[in-house]
């Protein structure tokens, strides 16, 4: 019992680090692509897109980027993002597939929408 509790407790250090790490660098990362007009790419499904996503952002799901991404302007600068950041990755790497140059993985939504509030050009 006692290997368990000590087992669940790094587990859980180790995710709150994580997840600390991923916010401070995705801040740092990010903030300057977002003020110079990045586009938010939220590639989780329309049902999970409504119950919550980030002002101003595009919806396509991974799901449907094979087929949708056609509709997006290679020139421009995107950062894909989802509910936990996996399947943002897997849309960031298939736009650079297809000659995307300027994509970057957001990871979750939730951790994304605090730094584009704070760094949003103002319209």
């Amino acid at each position: 019992m006692k290997y368990l509790i000590i087992t669940a407790t790094a587990l859980l250090l180790i995710y709150l680090s994580y997840r600390t790490y991923r916010y401070l660098t995705l801040a740092d990362g990010l903030a300057s692509k977002i003020k110079n007009g990045a586009i938010i790419l939220d590639v989780r499904t329309e049902e999970e897109f409504n119950t919550g996503h980030i002002a101003g952002a595009l919806n396509i799901s991974l799901g449907t980027i094979r087929e949708r991404y056609i509709t997006l302007d290679p020139g421009k600068t995107y950062i894909t993002t989802c509910s936990h950041g996996l399947r943002s990755v897997k849309v960031a790497q298939l736009l650079k597939e297809r000659g995307f140059k300027q994509v970057y993985n957001g990871g979750a939504w939730s951790d994304l929408e605090p730094v584009v509030k704070q760094n949003r050009p103002i319209d």
